[in-house]
């Protein structure tokens, strides 16, 4: 019985047309064919044997690396494209920018400059059940933030803090005396 090894990442698996080769290889090595053969014939006479072969050479080398290479999956040309994006199309400092949630928006005095009157919004849900409740919060209000920077707590309390979150993990693991040791 014959045995055939089958490689893990199938990806990397290329369909062969003749000879071995790939389409594109076919293609690429016909395309220097048609550019190196009749240099070398037309030019052996005039420049000598030699020199001829290496024109010869030098013409057909970029369409064998075109054919042949590949980097990371990529066809030459591909890597060449990223090379010439990264180099001279996208400036060189990239800047990281974020846009900080708890960062308080400024007031806009747009209504007050233009003369307008500000209606009521309606109260959804969540302010109805406030406004029923005596103006206590039953639940969290996502509307406001609290400034944690601005907060200041004693390391006792941090101290206390991270017990309980000790002691709930623990919990959610299904220990109770894990986080109590130590």
């Amino acid at each position: 019985m014959a045995y055939v090894s089958v490689p893990k990442d199938l990806t990397k698996v290329k369909n062969k047309v003749a000879f071995n080769l790939t389409k594109r290889q076919i293609i690429c090595f016909a395309a220097a064919a048609a550019v190196g053969l009749p240099f070398y014939f037309l030019t052996r006479n005039l420049i000598g044997n030699s020199n001829a072969v290496m024109g010869m050479v030098v013409l057909m080398v970029p369409a064998f690396l075109f054919a042949m290479y590949e980097r990371d999956g990529m066809p030459l040309e591909k890597v060449l494209m990223n090379m010439i994006t990264v180099k001279f199309r996208r400036s060189h400092l990239r800047l990281y920018e974020t846009e900080n949630l708890y960062e308080k928006p400024e007031a806009k005095p747009q209504a007050a400059a233009s003369g307008k009157k500000r209606r009521k919004k309606k109260m959804s849900g969540s302010r109805k059940k406030k406004a029923a409740s005596g103006g206590k919060n039953l639940g969290r209000n996502m509307n406001e933030r609290r400034d944690f920077r601005t907060e200041t707590a004693s390391s006792a309390d941090l101290e206390r803090r991270n017990a309980q979150a000790g002691i709930y993990a623990a919990a959610q693991r299904g220990g109770r005396n894990r986080a109590r040791q130590g």
